[in-house]
């Protein structure tokens, strides 16, 4: 197996276990994909949930960037479900899990097709 595929397995278990979601394991491999290189760096590969700086990364360069989606106080409610979902004393929420729920949450699967 993969150091990949063993992240993904890693992924959906958590999805699983810490978000009550069973994963659509061809989306989450293409998010996982989607997320490059920073999956392999453990800094990089987490959300500090808690950390203002993070929570703008994730809206900026995901929900705008990546699935073009426009700004405004619906993409904070989405990140704050989100990490309301995960397990706000989770310590460690991937990036991946993060990105897919959202993906999930504004039905924008199109974007990895």
């Amino acid at each position: 197996m993969s150091a990949r595929e063993e992240l993904i397995t890693k992924y959906a278990a958590d999805l699983k276990e810490k978000c009550g979601v069973e994963p659509n394991m061809d989306l989450l491999t293409k998010v996982t994909i989607g997320c490059g290189p920073s999956i392999y760096n453990a800094d990089a590969a987490t959300v500090a949930g808690s950390q203002q700086a993070e929570l703008d990364t994730v809206k900026n360069n995901f929900l705008i960037k990546k699935l073009g989606l426009t700004d405004g106080p619906e993409l904070d409610a989405a990140i704050d479900a989100v990490m309301e979902q995960y397990g706000r004393s989770n310590r460690n929420k991937f990036r991946a899990v993060i990105y897919y729920l959202l993906t999930v949450h504004f039905k924008k699967e199109s974007v990895y097709n």
